[in-house]
């Protein structure tokens, strides 16, 4: 036997041994894939293939090969994000709205191999998750532009579920109507409220008269199966490319920078583990206090003296009580620690009521 011979039949040996590593690497996949089913989580983790990489790359005794080991690694990563995509394919991600409405973007952008369902209010689509015809819920925190969307900040204080994972979606609205139909023929135009007023100036600009509706994708749809071409909805370009409606005029907010936060509500919490890096971690907690002067006040200072930095505070009415609030809060820092669980104790003796209402990592740009 020669040396090419004998070099590849080590090669098949190796070859081999991978196959049966390749099967226990995947089955691992798989059990991934059921956590984040259950967790709410996206199958793509950037900061988490970036690390392992790298982890991986440190075992080289050669550092010659190591372009060829990452191009390696990345290709064993893209294999098994694919398959962990495909045992999510079954997965039903419960959103409000319809087809073409930004939640249902959103839902998408998180979970793409997911199905989506559509409920026709936030408070549905939550109890979705818990009676568990769905596995996730995917629902709007808060706009940049119009705030805090109430009756989810309610959801998260008095349901049972998780917040495990935060994404922004940048809200881009269009001005779209009927094959046909001109920008200076429309006299009046469709959307849900916090659209229209975030195209205030620009209705205004134009001389519109309004027509509320209770989502972009449905006004769209009122549009599309309108025979008036004096009518048009604001909504976005892929809300416009589902119903077969032209775009009469592009990027019509006020404001060029709105975003809207969208969470992943799940039965399970999910535990972040730990990792070196702390500065992209946040948590959200929602508290009632004593009515006592100072309490709040009490509350914070606790957060301080642990040494994790408030992000916002909120305030809401609580139902059925009377001039009884509660507070939502999100503070940057790892929860999930000795130093997490000390503050957590501290913050019980000083609210009447408090709920972790998750953990989150804010993705890297």
């Amino acid at each position: 036997m020669n040396d090419l011979e004998k070099a590849r039949e080590a090669i098949g040996e190796i070859d081999k041994e991978m196959a049966a590593l390749f099967e226990k690497r995947m089955a691992a996949a798989a059990r991934i894939a059921d956590y984040k089913r259950k967790n709410g989580l996206s199958v793509k983790d950037e900061e988490r293939e970036k690390a392992l990489i790298e982890k991986n790359c440190s075992f080289l005794t050669s550092a010659d090969l190591a372009p060829y080991y990452t191009r390696f690694l990345e290709e064993i990563i893209s294999v098994s994000c694919d398959y962990q995509e495909k045992l999510l394919a079954g997965m039903r991600v419960a959103y409000s709205g319809t087809l073409g409405a930004f939640a249902y973007m959103a839902a998408k952008k998180m979970f793409p191999s997911a199905e989506p369902v559509a409920y026709s209010d936030f408070t549905e689509a939550y109890m979705a998750v818990e009676r568990g015809e769905a596995d996730v819920a995917v629902l709007p925190l808060e706009n940049s532009y119009a705030g805090e969307v109430g009756e989810v900040m309610n959801l998260i204080f008095s349901g049972s579920l998780y917040i495990n994972q935060v994404i922004e979606m940048p809200i881009v609205h269009h001005l779209i109507a009927q094959k046909g139909a001109t920008k200076e023929g429309i006299k009046k135009v469709f959307s849900h409220p916090q659209a229209l007023e975030q195209c205030a100036d620009y209705i205004e600009k134009n001389g519109f008269a309004i027509q509320p509706f209770s989502n972009t994708a449905l006004a769209a749809e009122y549009i599309r199966d309108s025979k008036d071409l004096s009518e048009a909805a604001i909504a976005s370009e892929e809300t416009a490319s589902l119903f077969s409606l032209q775009i009469l005029d592009s990027g019509i907010q006020d404001s060029k920078t709105n975003t809207t936060r969208f969470a992943a509500f799940t039965k399970e919490k999910n535990v972040l583990s730990t990792q070196k890096k702390k500065e992209n971690e946040n948590f959200i907690l929602v508290f009632t206090v004593q009515n006592k002067a100072g309490s709040l006040a009490n509350a914070l200072n606790i957060l301080g003296a642990h040494g994790y930095n408030m992000r916002n505070l909120r305030s809401r009415p609580m139902k059925n009580l009377e001039w009884s609030y509660f507070f939502y809060m999100e503070c940057e820092g790892s929860i999930h620690t000795e130093n997490g669980d000390d503050m957590l104790k501290e913050l019980s003796a000083v609210c009447a009521h408090l709920k972790l209402a998750g953990a989150y990592r804010v993705p890297e740009l």
